[in-house]
């Protein structure tokens, strides 16, 4: 049985978390942290996560709060030895490159993911074999209005694995009017937040007469939940930092 620590226990996807690890067979939900804890949690619930690290010992950890937060949460749960799965946005490469080297240290194990479900990951996995035969590619993400960054996380990883593909190199159409969007690593990127949305992505590639549209559309955040629980029966028996939950299926 492993005793998980809900870091954002009270956000969309922390909540969801929380609920989900409380009704597996092989987990035990031991507590949440969250800045709006109101006291009626069912479970240990600390406003800080110092105080639920001061308060008992864990086997696993989610970070979920907010691109601000999630360095520091991250490096902290690390440091105090809890094998920590990461789904919160907003780490920079030279931050995770640090997180390695401290997961490394203290041999605990880290996984780093910008997107649980299967479908997006395999959305990845086909973008980043194809931009080996396509000149130009862009990405136009979609997510709720209350989504805090942008472009999003996965959008921008989709864009590092292309350009990490290993083919001839992706070429952006040219353009600096804001609207034509962020350049990441050769790659248009699109951001759009409309209520409604939950988490949907399009990866278009074009050359040679043709595009090819690779599209993934979550529409419930239920559907994030395997990925989640994959991540965090993997990361107890990890030593070291995973980046990308495309290489827990192989």
């Amino acid at each position: 049985m492993t005793d998980v620590l809900v870091v954002g226990g009270k956000g969309k996807m922390g909540s969801l978390t929380a609920a989900t690890v409380g009704a597996q067979d092989d987990m035990r939900l031991a507590a949440i942290v969250d800045p709006k804890i109101d006291g009626a949690e069912g479970v240990p619930a600390y406003a800080s996560l110092r105080d639920a690290l001061a308060a008992a010992t864990y086997g696993a950890a989610v970070e979920f709060s907010l691109p601000a937060s999630v360095f520091d949460n991250t490096r902290t749960l690390l440091e105090a030895g809890v094998p920590t799965v990461v789904g919160a946005t907003g780490l920079r490469p030279e931050q995770i490159d640090e997180l390695r080297a401290v997961a490394a240290g203290g041999d605990v194990g880290c996984v780093v993911a910008t997107n649980f479900a299967l479908g997006a990951v395999l959305m990845m996995r086909f973008a980043a074999e194809a931009a080996r035969f396509f000149g130009t590619a862009e990405i136009v993400e979609l997510h709720e209005a209350s989504k805090k960054d942008a472009p999003s996380g996965t959008a921008l990883y989709t864009a590092r694995l292309m350009a990490a593909s290993g083919g001839a190199g992706l070429h952006p159409v040219p353009g600096d009017a804001p609207s034509r969007g962020l350049d990441a690593d050769g790659v248009r990127v699109h951001s759009v937040r409309i209520p409604g949305l939950v988490a949907h992505q399009e990866v278009l590639l074009g050359g040679g007469d043709e595009l090819l549209t690779i599209r993934h559309d979550s529409y419930s955040r239920s559907c994030f939940m395997g990925g989640v629980l994959l991540a965090l029966r993997a990361v107890t028996s990890l030593k070291e930092t995973v980046v990308g939950l495309e290489n827990l299926l192989d």
